[in-house]
């Protein structure tokens, strides 16, 4: 039994906010999984990568099975039951809140995305267990500032105990200009003694000619792709303790059978704890 314990956004989303002949990360996301909230542009975007790298759907179902095996490990391993998961996406199966919340019913998430589909999707994402909270932000992860500062967050989060923060598939949309490494620390130093960073991302390490026509295409497509090398993406996690395995290929983060080739899939995946 479900009882919608949310907080923020109205049902509707203001239709002047959205330009769906213009492809969005979340959505191309949706359609490589197979999804059904995206539009024309998003599935052209889609297609041109499927074509590019026809194993692509495979690699993003793979990021999705890991943030389940993340969610399982911090819940029930490290006994952190509150979740910040930054560039969320479209409502798909197993939703943090749900996987935690089938493991915890008190535990707490606030989901952010800057995407109006993904907000107009939030009701259906919000229905929390009747112990547990939940609560959507439209804000974009350039901004950390507007995601601490809004009142939402410290409605559900409270930080007198460790908060997960999730940057699943979202770090690579950041260029450089954006300053990536900052707003990641700036939300790092936020968290609590004791909380944790999840991080995931695509990587050129694994086989740099694909991984460019990949970037190139979405590039073209006015999305922002920029696939990060380990020692580049182990920056993120400067000051922050690795949880075993430490930074490795999405396949092999805490597999639950037998994995033939942990390189299949072109991404690092970390976790860490903060001291």
């Amino acid at each position: 039994m479900t009882q919608n314990r949310e907080l923020g956004p109205a049902a509707g989303v203001d239709r002047d906010e959205l330009d769906t002949g213009i492809p969005q990360s979340a959505r191309v996301y949706d359609f490589l999984l197979g999804g059904k909230d995206n539009y024309e542009a998003d599935r052209a975007v889609g297609a041109a990568l499927v074509a590019q790298a026809p194993a692509l759907p495979v690699m993003v179902r793979a990021q999705r099975a890991l943030l389940a095996r993340l969610i399982r490990y911090l819940v029930v391993e490290a006994g952190v039951h509150q979740f910040l998961d930054i560039g969320t996406g479209i409502p798909a199966a197993d939703n943090v809140h749900e996987v935690a919340q089938g493991l915890v019913p008190e535990s707490r998430v606030v989901y952010v995305d800057n995407d109006p589909i993904v907000l107009a999707h939030a009701r259906a994402l919000m229905r929390s267990s009747a112990g547990g909270r939940t609560a959507f932000i439209q804000a974009d992860v350039r901004e950390p500032e507007t995601i601490l500062a809004d009142p939402r967050l410290d409605a559900v989060l409270d930080t007198s105990a460790p908060i997960a923060l999730l940057l699943v598939g979202i770090v690579h949309h950041l260029r450089e200009d954006d300053r990536p490494y900052e707003v990641v620390r700036r939300l790092v130093d936020w968290l609590p003694s004791g909380s944790h960073l999840a991080l995931v991302t695509p990587s050129a390490d694994f086989d740099p000619p694909l991984m460019a026509s990949i970037a190139g295409t979405a590039e073209r497509s006015g999305i922002p792709y920029v696939p990060r090398s380990r020692a580049e993406t182990d920056r993120f996690f400067d000051g922050l303790e690795y949880v075993d395995p430490g930074l490795v290929p999405i396949l092999a983060w805490r597999p639950e059978g037998r994995v033939k080739d942990p390189d299949a899939v072109h991404g690092w995946a970390g976790l860490a704890r903060k001291p």
